[in-house]
C-alpha cells in the first residue's frame, strides 16, 4: 500500500504501526511523488491526505484514478467538510476518514479494500479466461 500525507511525522507513526501490523508500506510526501510512484509500480490500496501543499489529495485522486481506475484509495482529513468527502467519494475513494483516525477503523477499511481489489482482480482474470476460451472456440 501507499501512505501519502505532507506531514511527515504522521507518516512516519502510522506507517510504523501499519508494518507491525504485516502491512508492506510505502510512503510519498505530495501528490506528484504519489502520482510518479503508482506509475513505477502497481499499488492496490492508496491512503490519501486530502489537505496537501500543491497537488492537493482530490486533484492526486483524479489523476491516479485517470491511470488505474482499479486502484483502491482511502481518503484522510484533518480539515474536510461533508462537500470534500462527497467529491472525493465521486471522484472514485472507496471512503473519507477524518483525522485523527483510529488505527482500528483504518485497518478495518483497508481490509475492506484489499477484499474490494482482490474480487475486481479475480473477475478481470475470469472475463480474461472466457475471453480467450471463446476465440478458441471452447
Amino acid at each position: 500500500m501507499l501512505l501519502v500525507d505532507d506531514e511527515e511525522d504522521f507518516v512516519k507513526v502510522l506507517a510504523e504501526r501499519l508494518k507491525v501490523r504485516g502491512l508492506e508500506v510505502f510512503t510519498a510526501n505530495c501528490g506528484q511523488k504519489a502520482l510518479d510512484m503508482t506509475g513505477e509500480q502497481g499499488f492496490d490500496i492508496i491512503v490519501l491526505d486530502l489537505a496537501m501543499p500543491g497537488m492537493d489529495g482530490l486533484e492526486t485522486l483524479q489523476r491516479i484514478k485517470e491511470n488505474d481506475a482499479d486502484i483502491e484509495i482511502v481518503m484522510l482529513s484533518g480539515k474536510g467538510t461533508m462537500r470534500s468527502g462527497i467529491d472525493a467519494i465521486k471522484s472514485g475513494a472507496k471512503d473519507f476518514l477524518e483525522k485523527p483516525v483510529d488505527l482500528n477503523v483504518l485497518l478495518d477499511k483497508i481490509e475492506e479494500a484489499k477484499e474490494r481489489r482482490l474480487l475486481n482482480l479475480q473477475k478481470k482474470a475470469s472475463e480474461k479466461v472466457s475471453e480467450i476460451l471463446r476465440k478458441k472456440g471452447w
